[in-house]
């Protein structure tokens, strides 16, 4: 990661929620998700919440490098309907060599939907990928 991270930085995603992010939407071949509340899906927020911590170390990438989530401890607390607007704002928190710690709230347009810590580790993407390489390898026998 370059030097020009700072504790502090910051990203907000904003955007209106399709309806291919909500519960039943997530999975239209599961009936019983169907049965479902057709709001923003938890596992969605999940990865709202990734993009927009992953938004905040982009810029500061070397050559090869990027980001990978490695823990998430989040709530979500308010329901929020397919074409609603939400706001993810991710905080980088913390730096510990190549771990990085994020505060990160979602809103609505009435409510708090949720809020989380997220941690990301910086990997280079050959190395991971030729680690991936092996373990396919290995589990093709």
């Amino acid at each position: 990661m370059r030097d020009t991270l700072r504790i502090g930085a910051t990203h907000t995603l904003r955007l209106t929620v399709p309806e291919r992010l909500t519960v039943p939407g997530m999975m239209p071949d599961v009936a019983s998700w169907h049965e479902m509340p057709n709001v923003l899906a938890t596992s969605m927020l999940v990865a709202l919440m990734e993009w927009a911590a992953l938004e905040v170390l982009l810029p500061h990438y070397e050559e090869g490098e990027q980001s990978v989530g490695v823990h998430i401890d989040m709530s979500h607390v308010a329901a929020t309907p397919p074409g609603m607007d939400v706001e993810i704002t991710a905080t980088l928190t913390g730096m510990d060599g190549r771990l990085y710690d994020f505060e990160i709230v979602g809103r609505d347009e009435f409510d708090v939907i949720g809020e989380g810590k997220h941690r990301r580790a910086a990997v280079t993407r050959a190395k991971f990928d030729e680690r991936l390489a092996q373990k396919i390898a290995r589990s093709q026998g």
